[in-house]
């Protein structure tokens, strides 16, 4: 099993960037997956979170997000974005994608769960 992120890097206020969660070595369509960030010296948080295919109410935001960012499924490619608009410097932080099965997605951006993890990727937002 693999998650790999990618797109993090350095964006003035404002900007956009877009971060992708490339999954392997799992049926993808079984699973939901979410993005979590963590800055420093804070928790991590989930920021943004899609169930699984077969599952409803199939996404679920951060309020701290909620109109800047969108989460999205590519089932053919087994990849998951998380398309950034209008970031502030308080989007700083590590952000981690991960997968579990059977959750919904506001539960597994909400609480605690058992999954796979994929290395994070760094976006910085300069004001």
């Amino acid at each position: 099993v693999q998650l790999q992120a990618s797109g993090g890097g350095l964006v003035q206020a404002g900007g956009s960037l877009r971060l992708s969660c490339a999954a392997s070595g799992f049926t993808f369509g079984d699973y939901s997956i979410g993005w979590f960030r963590q800055a420093p010296g804070k928790e991590r948080e989930g920021v943004s979170c899609i169930s699984s295919s077969s599952s409803a109410g199939r996404t679920y935001y951060a309020d701290s997000v909620k109109g800047r960012f969108t989460i999205s499924s590519d089932n053919v490619q087994n990849t998951v974005h998380l398309q950034m608009n209008s970031l502030k410097s308080e989007d700083t932080a590590v952000y981690y994608c991960a997968a579990t099965r059977g959750l919904t997605a506001q539960t597994i951006c909400r609480m605690q769960f058992r999954g796979f993890w994929g290395q994070g990727t760094l976006v910085t937002v300069s004001s």
